[in-house]
């Protein structure tokens, strides 16, 4: 951290171990002081953000079957439905042992996943699995991530979720797409005008990256393919293809992340995945750090608030959260 300390206008790591946000502190302990998972410190933090909000909030919205609001695929409403649940429950840092996330992972295996592997975005139907049309890559990407990150990595469901991901990036395997949801290889999709979509890429790759070495062959070619594509344009510009103008939302850094991806996830994954020191994140990353206080905070203007079980934080104040992101994202691009 001592490099990234430098390059900010204050230290803001004591105000990211405070007591009175334990799971920002168990997630500090870890990307940013690399303390392993099983230390009394790490274990204490966590344990003590389970029982309090916004964690405890999610929890004590779901059913006792594991689902939220209704039963089915779970993509309905947004952000409350139950594959949004599990999305920021993972987001948040929850622990995977625990009964309750257990029971909704268990769920959406069940209720959520489409007969070719792939999640899908289907938030009406109450029976039966989601059409395989309904597969997207952001859903998959963050739900991904979420199951290997509470454990469930082993599960052949998860495993087809993971080859599904894979080949519908580089389209190895591929009879044919779906027009109302991944509609070509390379990231395309309907909801982008049919071209490739970087916030589906970004989530897609954070899938992806949670996975253990030794990846598949096909899932290092899906990989090699997303980070081209990412870095194939200026992060800070998020001048990806689409057929309408740039989003706003793109450099609006926020918390939690639902399928919209702002510049930091750019770089997070980026990072994540090796790429922290590519000279092509230089301006990027001299964009994030023009964005912090005079005390080395950033601000999170995409806060979802009202639209979840609860809010994280107020919209457009000094966060935790967004600052943590971009201390991990500095400290690999700046260590």
């Amino acid at each position: 951290m001592e490099n990234c300390r430098e390059a900010l206008n204050g230290d803001p790591v004591p105000w990211l171990l405070g007591d009175d946000t334990p799971a920002v502190k168990h997630m500090a302990l870890r990307l940013l002081l690399e303390e392993p998972e099983g230390s009394p410190r790490v274990r204490r933090a966590q344990k003590a953000a389970m029982r309090v909000d916004p964690i405890a909030a999610i929890l004590a919205a779901q059913s006792p079957e594991g689902w939220w609001v209704k039963p089915g695929p779970g993509y309905a409403p947004k952000y409350r439905g139950t594959t949004w649940s599990v999305i920021f429950l993972d987001q948040l840092g929850a622990d995977g042992r625990d009964p309750q996330v257990r029971r909704a992972c268990a769920y959406v295996l069940s209720h959520s996943q489409t007969r070719t592997g792939g999640f899908g975005a289907d938030g009406t139907r109450e029976d039966g699995p989601p059409a395989p049309s309904r597969a997207i890559h952001c859903l998959n990407g963050n739900l991904l991530r979420a199951l290997v990150g509470f454990g469930w990595l082993d599960d052949e469901r998860v495993r087809d979720a993971i080859d599904w991901q894979a080949r519908s990036i580089t389209g190895e395997g591929f009879d044919g797409y779906y027009a109302s949801g991944t509609s070509g290889p390379g990231f395309a999709c309907a909801a982008n005008y049919k071209l490739p979509c970087a916030w589906g890429a970004i989530k897609a790759l954070r899938g992806l990256a949670s996975l253990p070495r030794g990846r598949k062959p096909h899932v290092r070619r899906a990989i090699d393919e997303g980070v081209a594509f990412l870095l194939s344009r200026e992060p800070a510009k998020a001048d990806y293809p689409t057929g309408s103008t740039v989003s706003s939302s793109w450099f609006k850094l926020g918390f939690p992340s639902g399928y919209v991806a702002d510049v930091l996830q750019n770089l997070e994954v980026l990072a994540e995945l090796g790429h922290a020191k590519d000279p092509r994140l230089s301006n990027s990353i001299e964009w994030l750090l023009s964005l912090q206080d005079g005390q080395g905070r950033w601000r999170n203007r995409y806060a979802y608030n009202g639209k979840t079980w609860t809010d994280v934080e107020k919209q457009g104040a000094p966060s935790k959260w967004v600052t943590l992101r971009a201390c991990s994202v500095l400290k690999q691009a700046l260590g």
